[in-house]
Formats: structure tokens, sequence, C-alpha cells
């Protein structure tokens, strides 16, 4: 019988000394028990020591002289099935009064909130009463285990911070790599080499894939074919021309870094499907291309539901231990512009940036009616960085598209 366990715990002095009064109120205890724990209040307030079942039963049956024999007998049964009783485990204990202790503050509520609805109360007097008397020990137990912040952890810490690095030189010098928790945002405007950017940095010689990492890429702009095409190119330095014309140099290029690299087309996902997938395989990295378009729109704003993804994609990254990258368009303000900022992601304020660790975004050259040829310059400006130095600033580099790498 709980209650009797209960009674049994409470017997220990320390562990009555932690929940008497107010914090463990007669009223969780049935009728005959109720009486037993009156009887234990009392010897407690009087003696500095446990007591044993024998003890209680001699002090309750002291202060109870007026039973009937009938009474008698009910209480020397429940005494006896006490003596039987053993012990609850401390934390248990303290679990199950926290239970029934909001339980009981839950009824007197609940029969106040009648008396209102019927009319019989006028006065929030009563609340305040209930408030005043109960609100220090509403707040459920809690066993709390404090993350560890030893030397050996931090410094182990500060070693995995950056487990996978980027593959472009200049770019690897300020931002040296990324790891599982991360959530990075790419931006840029349309046609500038968002695709080639991930596809670069995983699959080019020295990318994420050829490092180990687990890659997994979830596309709903491209055909995932397209999208496919431009990572084979990637990891054999190829342009597709070259690779059917040596395609036996082209496959033992790719083999390398196949096994890591696995794309899906996710066109009308969302987030809850991209979770579930990332729990079912375990990738290192995920790239999301586009996000913002697996963002549920919970509301009319824009800033308001990606805000609310961003969350959501930073929680996946944490929980499942993964680098999320997060693909989106920067908007028409961006447009013909070196100097980008993160302002300027599509159809957000501060919300979806606010929740990256790394904001990358890539910019091109204006063009000017004497470019006779494209501008193969991009400019990498990193927006926001929390990761390990802090970095901030523009690095020049150069895009193949071709074979959809980023160069010196």
């Amino acid at each position: 019988m709980m209650e009797l366990a209960l009674i049994r715990t409470l017997m220990n002095k320390e562990f009555y000394e932690r929940h008497k009064g107010i914090r463990c109120p007669d009223k969780i205890f049935t009728k005959d028990t109720r009486k037993i724990k009156q009887a234990l209040d009392n010897a407690m307030q009087d003696y500095k020591t446990d007591l044993t079942t024998s003890d209680l039963e001699a002090l309750f049956f002291s202060f109870n002289q007026s039973l009937t024999t009938s009474n008698k007998e009910v209480y020397r049964t429940l005494f006896s099935r006490l003596t039987k009783e053993q012990p609850m485990n401390t934390q248990i204990a303290e679990e199950v009064l926290s239970k029934l202790f909001q339980q009981v503050v839950g009824e007197e509520v609940a029969n106040l909130g009648f008396d209102y609805v019927n009319g019989t109360a006028n006065s929030l007097e009563p609340m305040r009463k209930i408030l005043d008397a109960y609100q220090d020990d509403f707040t459920p137990n809690l066993k709390i285990e404090w993350d560890d912040i030893s030397f050996d952890t931090l410094l182990k810490a500060s070693e995995v911070q950056s487990q996978w690095k980027f593959n472009i030189p200049s770019l690897k010098r300020k931002v040296e790599g990324i790891s599982g928790g991360h959530f990075i945002i790419v931006g840029a405007r349309p046609n500038t080499g968002k695709t080639s950017f991930h596809a670069s940095s995983i699959a080019a010689p020295n990318g994420f894939a050829h490092q180990g990492a687990k890659c997994m890429v979830l596309c709903n702009e491209e055909d995932y074919i397209r999208v496919a095409a431009r990572y084979l190119c990637a990891a054999s330095s190829m342009s597709l021309e070259e690779i059917n014309a040596n395609q036996s140099l082209a496959m033992s290029r790719y083999s390398k870094v196949r096994k890591n690299i696995t794309i899906i087309d996710s066109t009308s996902k969302d987030l809850a499907w991209v979770e579930s997938i990332i729990k079912q395989d375990e990738p290192d990295i995920v790239i999301i291309d586009i996000g913002d378009k697996f963002a549920p729109k919970t509301s009319d704003k824009s800033d308001v539901y990606l805000k609310e993804a961003a969350i959501y994609a930073r929680n996946i990254a944490k929980q499942y231990n993964c680098a999320v990258i997060w693909m989106s368009q920067l908007n028409a303000e961006a447009e013909g512009r070196v100097r980008v900022d993160q302002s300027m992601l599509e159809g957000s304020r501060t919300g979806k940036a606010a929740e990256a660790d790394l904001i990358l975004l890539v910019a091109r050259n204006p063009i000017t009616d004497e470019s006779e040829e494209e501008d193969r310059q991009r400019h990498l400006v990193i927006a926001k960085n929390k990761l390990t130095g802090g970095w901030h600033g523009t690095i020049h580099c150069n895009l193949d598209g071709e074979r959809s790498q980023y160069l010196v």
C-alpha cells in the first residue's frame, strides 16, 4: 500500500524534516492513514531521532485513547501491515509526494473555480490565500545533473568544434570548420553558386566527405539529378564533357566519396520529415536546400514562421549531433552587391539569423555592360560567427562553375 510505504519513509527523521508541513499535507492520505500521519507529526516535534513502527504504534494509541474497540482493531491491523512495509527509495518518495501535493492544490483550485462559476465566491482573496500558502512549495522536485565543465572536457570539446574542415584554404584559415550541433546558414542570390558551394564543400578534394563525414543532401529546388551531377563534377574535378570523355577516371574519383553522400528529392516535405530521416540515417552533415521551403507556414508573416523553423532546425542539429547547413536565398536588396549582410536573408528579419552559429553569404561582382563573359570571382562574407575564433569579414575566391568547385 503506497500510503503505508510513505509513512515508513517519513519515519526517517532526515527525510521527514525535508518534507514536513505543507509539503506533505494530511489531505494526501485517506482517513485512517491520516490519523497515523498526525501521530507521526506530533512525535517528530517531540523527538530528534528516527522512529520505529513499535514507537509510532505506542505513541498513536497514547494519543487516541478514546478509540472504540472496533477502531482499535482497525488500527492494529494497519500497524501490522505497516511493520511489513519497506520504506520507499527516497528519490521515488520525493517524486510521489510532489505529485500528490500538486494534486491536493489542484483540487483546492478546482473547487474554488466551481465556486466562482456558480457565483458563491465573489472575491479573489481565497485564491490569493492558496497562492500565499502553496507557491513556495509547489515547484516539483527535480533531479538535476549539472553539465561537465571540467578542464579535460572543455579541452576535448574545443578540439571537436572544428571536426569537419572547409576545403577552401582562404576560408579554412578564418573559419576552421564545423561539427555536430552547429546550425549554419548559407545565403546567396539566385544563380550565384549556392548548390556549387555545398557540392564543393562536401565532394571536392579534401571536402567533408573525403574527411569521412556522412553527408545528407535534401534538395527541394533543383531536380536531384542536376544536384547529383554537380557533386559528380566536384568529386572528379571534371566538367560533364570531360567526364563523358574519360568515364573511368571520373568514376574512380567519384567512388572515393560516393559512400559518404546521399541525395534525395525533398519537394513538398517539411521539417518533421527532415527530423525523421535524420534520426533514421544519423548523418554528420545535412544540407537543407532550400531551407525556407521546409518551413511550415504557421503564420501569415514569413519572419515569424521562418524563425520557428530555424529554431526547429537548430534543435535538430543539437539533438542528433549533426551539422545542419540551411541554404537560403538573399532578397532583392542584395542584387548586384558585394557587401551583403544577414539582414538580406529572404523573408526574415532577425529571427532566422539569430539561431545560426555561422552565417556565410556568397556574393558576386555586379554585372556591367562591359562584361563579356561570366565573372568567376566570388566573395564569401562571414556575417555571423560564433565558432572558434569568431572571425568576421570577406574572403575572395573563384568559382569553377563547370566543375562545381570553389577555388582560391
